[in-house]
């Protein structure tokens, strides 16, 4: 398996956007990452956080019917990131393996070596808008 990272795309309002949605989608077609597990996470403009599986979306159905999906995000990851969003805002939370790298970590563990950690560095910091 290659480098695991949990990550949560914010939008401004408590419904989801088609294009972000589609980008999701899309993650499994590109084959560049895993889906793993995934939530929909809304911030209601009341302060109340609710979270909810991709299958109660439409538009997220059967995102996560494959073999290798899991459930692993929990209701405190979920309570973390709900910390990050405004009020009357919501975020896809996922947790996707960086498929792309899967050969070179395996290539490390055969070799007696592991993968010590990462780091993700925002845009903003390497002036990337």
């Amino acid at each position: 398996m290659g480098p695991v990272e949990f990550i949560v795309l914010a939008f401004p309002e408590e419904q989801l956007r088609v294009p972000a949605v589609d980008a999701v989608m899309g993650l499994r077609k590109t084959g560049n990452v895993r889906l793993i597990d995934g939530l929909v996470c809304t911030r209601t403009a009341a302060g109340e956080v609710i979270a909810a599986e991709f299958d109660e979306f439409v538009e997220l159905s059967g995102l996560l019917n494959h073999r290798e999906a899991a459930r692993l995000i929990g209701p405190e990851d979920v309570q973390e990131a709900a910390g990050l969003l405004e009020r009357g805002s919501c975020a896809l939370l996922v947790l996707v393996e960086h498929v792309w790298a899967e050969d070179a970590a395996i290539a490390v563990r055969q070799a007696g070596g592991r993968i010590a950690g990462s780091v993700r560095i925002p845009p903003e910091r390497l002036g990337v808008a």
